[in-house]
């Protein structure tokens, strides 16, 4: 029998005592205030596969209840990511589409006594608030009249007070272990920056605890499935819930492990610092874990959507390493890469007993995983481009490839056997000189058949084309940075993370999309950057083959 995870036995449990299947409705609820990260995938991933188990659907919610961090860029980014990783939403709601109806929940709670508004500012809530050890202070306004509260509540949504001036705050226990039980905030006033979508219609703005789950409730969502972050928000989200309930489905929330990576941070709000401050360029720049780094980078919507599936859904906190998601994309990518041969650190090879006006225009299998079998073709010359570390002068213990007086086979080509070397007036060695087997072309004949140790990549000097290589290394140094507090994790940046290279490529680069995946031969896996063009091709290095 398939194992099936915790939350899929909670809801077969809840079907099993009754609950109506055709009831099961799920959602992905992001704040459009920043892109996607690949934690966000597991939550999207889980979703989207018990809605398809259930042949149900998921509802894509942005809680967009600040106006000052939200943007609609934020909102196409999102989409974009949800759609690239292969999900398709029933549909695509709001929370400021139930700004109204949230306003008219609040003032249920207030004429029931149980919110009232606050005059002092922030800080000195937050002081009185306390901590874990010693009981809250209770507001001086705590026990105002319903009918002031009302009245007071009604001029906040009409203006008539500044940035700051009051909130209104639910009325539960301030000598609570819960600190989000301590007559949390509902509503804020925020005049500084207009909606994005509802403009200049309303000054207060509703907080995220208390939109979530009154919008899950409003959407008849009846599994609400978050990350362990949220689990002490859970006696407020149902006791707001509690509080304005009618005859109608109460959502459950469930919680989940989070994903944690090593060296890498899953924080919208730390992943926005590296931003502003430009320690990276940009939220999709490839060394950032969000969905549109990765994808710029050159990971697959498969190979993340695998890597979910295997490291599953339970309810116990672990980092994942990062080579897990390497392994991933790496398994992927080598079954759909078209193979092509790229020389980083070339040094000339010069085949004397090669015509020097002949060109052999050689076939070389795109992919030995494809079954398609199709092929290219590669030019063969005189003058090739070898990597310079593929050749060593002297002979030595366990060195398998180009040496005076040794054999080496050129990928798809002849076999070639070095005997001189010219040098520059620095002593350096500037070019090899070799002669070749005419008879041992690949895959041609007897002599092709020859066991040769080692095999080289190449380019030919005469149509070669040159490209730029963006290579990347882990953005932190420190295993667990998301762990750091005070953002002290800007400390352990790794300068080194970026680096660009100029490498001799095969004239087949010249036609790659950003669509294309490649192996550059013993080297790694590459995809075409965003920002290449006719005359600077650019490429992203994904990962190592090993």
């Amino acid at each position: 029998m398939k194992k099936i995870n915790f939350l899929e036995k909670i809801i077969k449990k809840d079907l099993e005592l009754g609950f109506p299947i055709k009831k099961l409705l799920f959602r992905f609820p992001p704040e459009p205030n920043g892109y996607l990260h690949i934690g966000h995938a597991k939550s999207i991933y889980l979703n989207f596969k018990l809605a398809k188990k259930y042949k149900t659907s998921v509802i894509l919610r942005f809680d967009d209840t600040n106006p000052i961090e939200e943007e609609k860029k934020f909102i196409d980014s999102i989409k974009i990511d949800i759609c690239w990783l292969g999900f398709k939403c029933k549909k695509e709601t709001y929370a400021s589409n139930y700004f109204y109806k949230l306003y008219y929940f609040a003032k249920h709670i207030i004429k029931n006594g149980k919110a009232y508004v606050d005059d002092q500012k922030k800080k000195k809530i937050q002081e009185q608030r306390k901590n874990t050890f010693e009981y809250g202070i209770d507001s001086p306004y705590r026990n105002r009249s319903i009918k002031e509260n009302i009245f007071l509540f009604k001029k906040m949504k009409n203006g008539y007070f500044y940035d700051g001036d009051c909130v209104l705050r639910a009325k539960i226990d301030m000598k609570s272990p819960n600190m989000n039980l301590r007559d949390p905030i509902m509503y804020r006033i925020i005049k500084k920056k207009l909606h994005y979508r509802t403009n200049n219609k309303w000054c207060i703005y509703p907080t995220y605890d208390w939109t979530h789950g009154q919008s899950d409730y409003i959407e008849n969502i009846s599994h609400s499935l978050c990350s362990f972050e949220f689990e002490n928000h859970k006696p407020l989200y149902n006791w707001y819930l509690n509080n304005i309930k009618k005859k109608k489905l109460i959502p459950k929330q469930y919680e989940f492990s989070r994903l944690n990576l090593n060296y890498n941070i899953l924080s919208k709000r730390k992943l926005q610092i590296l931003v502003k401050k430009n320690i990276v360029n940009g939220w999709d720049d490839p060394r950032m874990p969000t969905i549109s780094g990765l994808r710029r980078r050159g990971y697959t919507p498969e190979s993340i959507n695998n890597f979910i599936k295997n490291i599953g859904i339970s309810k116990r906190i672990n980092n994942i390493d990062i080579s897990l998601l390497e392994f991933s994309i790496r398994k992927h990518l080598n079954k759909i890469s078209s193979r092509v041969m790229v020389v980083f650190n070339p040094i000339l090879i010069i085949i004397e007993n090669y015509p020097s006006d002949k060109v052999e225009w050689l076939n070389s299998e795109n992919n030995p995983e494809d079954i398609k079998k199709t092929y290219r073709k590669i030019p063969f010359s005189k003058y090739l481009y070898i990597e310079n570390n593929d050749f060593m002068e002297k002979i030595k213990k366990n060195f398998f490839r180009l040496s005076l007086g040794k054999e080496v086979r050129l990928k798809n080509a002849y076999i070639l056997k070095a005997h001189n070397v010219y040098r520059n007036l620095d002593g350096n060695i500037k070019s090899i000189y070799c002669t070749y087997d005419k008879n041992s072309l690949s895959k041609t004949g007897t002599s092709s058949k020859r066991k040769i140790k080692s095999t080289l990549h190449w380019v030919s000097k005469k149509f070669f084309i040159k490209i730029r290589i963006n290579i990347y290394k882990n953005i932190f140094i420190e295993k667990n940075p998301d762990i750091l507090k005070n953002n002290n994790f800007i400390n352990f940046i790794n300068n080194d993370s970026f680096k660009t290279k100029i490498a001799y490529a095969e004239p087949a680069l010249r036609t790659a999309t950003i669509k294309n995946k490649f192996q550059f031969q013993r080297i790694g896996y590459f995809c075409l950057d965003k920002k290449s063009n006719n005359k600077n091709l650019l490429f992203n290095k994904t990962i190592n083959i090993k």
